[in-house]
């Protein structure tokens, strides 16, 4: 029997992998480059084979068209212009996201912040709507905050992402390590599927192949990438070589041709 999850699952993957662009940076950040024209974004990304794009509950609301890849719900947000940023909280309802047609649903988690407590409690009770739900559950586990000295060490990402497995993810995203042998240690133990963070835009498009690459090697799911994609000179043809390493296992080589061939 197949269940609601497991259609939902189905409709943000291919093959089982996941290729998301999150574009969820205009409550955070505002309108930054990239992120002017969503509906022209979107389109773009979906053109080039994302699996999945990430928004807030307005963006979903304000499309012109009813896109043809997955749609995730962002439940949480804070801005830089206020006083906590890391404290991550939530702005919308699991039942809100499924009327509005979304497949899944996210919130953002910092670990070892002064706020923390209050995003647990926020994580646990929104893992229990989405099972009521029957929909999948994506966690944004950070570490990040006052008690964090090394926000990509393996040991330090490997507590983060287990939190979100053991306080109800369905997939855990979280920062990579920097290697595919140390990232190794944050999917063997977490109980769920992991996927990378892009991170900051990156210096060079084969950096950010080589993350993907690198993570896809250590058993992750796949990638949620925001900057790296939307504010490439050529979202479509970046997504096109993400999904060629995500997707069909290509090597970093093999996807920067596919990425200059646009």
């Amino acid at each position: 029997m197949v269940f609601g999850k497991e259609v939902r699952l189905n409709r943000i993957t291919k093959q089982g992998k996941l290729l998301c662009v999150t574009m969820d940076h205009g409550v955070s950040s505002g309108p930054i480059r990239g992120l002017e024209d969503m509906g022209s974004i979107i389109e773009k990304i979906q053109e080039g084979g994302a699996t999945a794009f990430l928004v807030h509950k307005g963006i979903i609301r304000s499309l012109k068209f009813c896109p043809s890849i997955g749609i995730i719900m962002h439940l949480s947000g804070s801005t830089s212009l206020g006083l906590a940023p890391n404290l991550k909280v939530r702005v919308s309802s699991v039942e809100e996201g499924i009327r509005l047609g979304a497949d899944a649903i996210s919130v953002h988690i910092n670990i070892g912040c002064k706020e923390e407590p209050l995003m647990l409690e926020k994580l646990g009770n929104v893992a229990d709507e989405c099972d009521k739900w029957g929909i999948p559950f994506l966690a944004m586990m950070y570490p990040r905050g006052e008690n964090i000295k090394e926000e990509t060490d393996a040991n330090v990402v490997a507590h983060v992402a287990r939190v979100g497995a053991e306080l109800g993810a369905d997939i855990v995203k979280t920062v990579y390590t920097g290697s595919p042998d140390t990232f190794k240690q944050v999917v063997k133990s977490c109980p769920v599927p992991v996927a990378i963070a892009g991170g900051p835009k990156a210096k060079s498009d084969k950096e950010v192949l080589e993350m993907a690459k690198g993570a896809m090697e250590a058993g992750a799911i796949g990638v949620t990438f925001g900057r790296n994609i939307f504010q490439h000179d050529n979202p479509k043809a970046m997504v096109k070589a993400l999904e060629a390493i995500v997707i069909k296992g290509y090597s970093v080589n093999e996807s920067l041709e596919v990425l200059k061939s646009g």
